[in-house]
């Protein structure tokens, strides 16, 4: 049994223009739900969002979603899921994900999906959490963020270790292997260095 026992998936509530995201969407779901893995996300019905929390119902997977109470208000909430947990904001909606998840997948999405990808990120990268995060980089949709990634590390922006927590794989198990066998870089000493530059 994987250690993970929840992953929260960032995606879209578009669906894109091209089917193979909406498909890969569902089919995580899916996967996950096979491997006995719960799914936390957004908590839409709508756009990649729908079709992840339909792909796991179809296994009878364990789904919760985390809606701020604005967006459910214009029924967009998911109303078959597990859980169907309704906050008051955006910032409620980030922190109870995490809270509620062992590791993080980001799929195809727009500004919300990147910004919470990030935020994860960064909160790993300051030792707020020792959780993987990882990209699903289905038909090559994330290859020009990978790339800047590279490239903040190069300039030097971006720790080599800290960009080493990315984990990037084009298929899902490939994926979920890698996470299940992360463990995060010792960052106290960075972190002090840090502190003592602040002070």
């Amino acid at each position: 049994m994987s250690r993970l026992r929840r992953i929260c998936v960032y995606c879209g509530s578009s669906s894109g223009t091209d089917p193979v995201h909406r498909a890969a969407a569902h089919d995580l779901g899916a996967f996950l739900a096979q491997r006995g893995i719960g799914v936390v996300y957004g908590g839409g019905n709508v756009g990649l969002m729908g079709a992840l929390a339909d792909g796991a119902l179809t296994q009878k997977g364990e789904v919760i979603g985390v809606i701020p109470r604005s967006l459910m208000e214009k029924e967009l909430g998911h109303g078959g899921v597990t859980e169907l947990h309704v906050v008051g904001s955006m910032h409620e909606r980030k922190q109870l994900m995490v809270d509620l998840s062992d590791g993080f997948i980001a799929l195809p999405g727009g500004f919300g999906t990147l910004d919470e990808l990030f935020e994860t990120l960064t909160w790993l990268q300051l030792s707020f959490h020792d959780k993987p995060v990882g990209i699903l980089n289905v038909d090559t949709f994330f290859g020009g963020l990978i790339d800047f990634i590279a490239h903040m590390s190069q300039s030097g922006f971006v720790k080599p270790e800290h960009a080493a927590c990315v984990l990037v794989e084009n298929e899902a198990a490939a994926l979920l292997a890698r996470m299940e066998a992360f463990r995060p870089p010792d960052l106290g000493k960075w972190i002090e260095k840090l502190a003592a530059e602040a002070r």
